[in-house]
């Protein structure tokens, strides 16, 4: 499967954006799905995750409460919320996908991955 990330921009600290990973192929729906970021000098790491359902969603600790992940398997695209930004929040975000029920933080279990997007939060 192929995924393209878009949505990044430069916003203020306590805007949103909304992200988008539209993903190639007939088999989208058995793919979990998850978004990571990766700031400058720092690892990447784990961010939200989505069930091949949707019925399941997973967050990273920093971010519960102000992003929402959420999927469209007829669109074949997942999507990220992002609310009340913080210039923390800053980082290039990457979607990924992998062939199991749930998702995980760790990113050596996703098989597939986007280019990712450049979000940049001033303050």
């Amino acid at each position: 499967v192929q995924l393209q990330a878009s949505g990044g921009g430069l916003v203020q600290a306590g805007g949103s954006l909304r992200l988008s990973c539209a993903a190639s192929g007939r088999t989208f729906s058995t793919y979990t799905l998850g978004w990571f970021r990766q700031a400058p000098g720092k690892e990447r790491e784990f961010v939200a995750g989505i069930s091949w359902s949707g019925g399941s969603t997973y967050y990273a600790y920093s971010v519960k409460g102000r992003f929402t992940i959420s999927r469209d398997n007829a669109k074949n695209t997942v999507y990220l919320q992002m609310n009340s930004l913080k210039p923390e929040d800053t980082a290039v975000y990457l979607c990924a996908a992998r062939r199991a029920a749930i998702p995980v933080t760790s990113s050596e279990a996703y098989d597939y991955w986007g280019q990712g997007t450049l979000v940049t939060v001033s303050s």
